[in-house]
């Protein structure tokens, strides 16, 4: 990005834009919560990603109507991972069927924008799980590790902190659940129309990684989707056989294409998503768009989302939130609705700093509740002095 873009750009420090990105993150959290009910014995999981990206254009474009200029909807597609699947899973129609079933540990991810300001949001569910029909094993384990991983960052993610904070904690809580962080995942700062944007936090990073990640110190008005992965086996992802059909374009890379199939592809992308993720089940023609995303992804105008696994029989959980570095303090936009009774894990965090950490409230009324208790208490110890001396 070069100066002048990065001088003009809108932040959160305009009424306007945080506006924005609370809208794109109520319509995110109110689909979510659509797909996680569906999420049941026998539903189709290619049935569920196509639904949900019909709920993300179908709620985008009921705002800002009279901005007929104005780019709104995916900000990246509805992708539905089961079991080992670490994430990216978002089937084309032509594809084979996957069926849930009962006991299946399913994470739905996905985004919305408005104007280039996404709500990114993921959750993890087990299929048939309730109150009274718990979690157990290494299931809840998993998954209750991944969760407080969110949570210490929630904590952890503030102007003045580092990213390295947070990469050391995500490493400290998946270890006491007996889990492992997936290695090199990245939780991105978000620009408009970025998703990927110049800030990062990395989890579980190999040696190499560890020196390439930029330690980076986090400022006001900025935003971030915390994306948390964890694993119950080694943490190392890998591609294998599913298709990738999740892209996005790369604004700054200039090539002239070829063939014609991959000149409409990319001039079909320009036109419709921008620099926004897309899926190949989007294109108008689905078998042309599977032909022309070659060229373009060897010439990098398009970034590619590989589908990525963990071992077979081994089990992943995501946590995903996006997260405004306000003045007064951070704002959570994003969240599932995630109940921790129903996971009843045998581990818990012994660290007594990530523990403490964990126990402080997120709560902007207890905070300020907090605060004016500790300065009516000073006020009657001064008081006291006064009177007695």
């Amino acid at each position: 990005m070069s100066d002048s873009e990065s001088d003009s750009e809108q932040t959160i420090a305009e009424d306007v834009v945080v506006t924005k990105y609370k809208m794109a993150g109520d319509m995110a959290n109110t689909i979510l919560k659509i797909l996680v009910k569906k999420c049941v014995d026998g539903a189709n999981v290619i049935e569920l990603c196509m639904e949900g990206d019909r709920l993300i254009e179908e709620h985008t474009t009921r705002v800002f109507k009279k901005e007929k200029e104005m780019l709104k909807g995916i900000g990246f597609p509805t992708s539905i991972s089961v079991n080992n699947c670490v994430c990216h899973f978002s089937p084309l129609k032509s594809e084979k069927q996957v069926i849930l079933k009962a006991g299946d540990v399913v994470k739905i991810d996905l985004a919305t924008h408005i104007d280039g300001f996404i709500g990114s949001v993921a959750h993890t569910l087990v299929v048939g799980a309730s109150k009274d029909n718990p979690v157990t094993g290494k299931k809840a384990d998993v998954i209750m590790a991944a969760y407080y991983c969110s949570e210490a960052a929630l904590r952890l993610i503030k102007p003045g902190n580092k990213n390295s904070d947070v990469t050391k904690a995500f490493q400290t809580v998946a270890e006491s659940f007996n889990c492992t962080a997936v290695e090199g995942m990245l939780s991105h700062q978000l620009q408009q129309n970025r998703i990927d944007g110049a800030k990062s936090i990395i989890q579980n990073p190999s040696e190499r990684q560890r020196q390439e990640h930029e330690e980076i110190e986090f400022g006001v008005h900025e935003v971030y989707a915390v994306d948390v992965l964890v694993s119950t086996g080694e943490g190392k992802p890998r591609e294998m056989d599913a298709r990738t059909t999740i892209y996005k374009r790369n604004p700054e890379i200039m090539y002239q294409l070829k063939m014609k199939t991959s000149r409409a592809l990319f001039s079909e992308v320009e036109k419709r998503f921008g620099s926004m993720c897309f899926t190949l089940r989007a294109i108008e023609d689905e078998k042309k768009g599977k032909l022309g995303v070659v060229e373009c992804v060897k010439h990098e105008l398009l970034s590619a989302f590989p589908v990525l696994w963990e071992k077979e029989g081994e089990t992943v959980a995501q946590f995903k939130y996006t997260l405004l570095l306000m003045p007064n303090s951070p704002m959570r936009i994003t969240s599932g609705p995630f109940e921790a009774e129903m996971y009843k894990s045998e581990f818990s965090v012994k660290d007594p700093e990530i523990s403490a950490l964990l126990n402080t409230s997120t709560s902007k009324r207890a905070a300020k509740k907090k605060k004016k208790k500790a300065a009516s208490k000073a006020a009657q110890d001064t008081a006291e002095e006064i009177a007695q001396a």
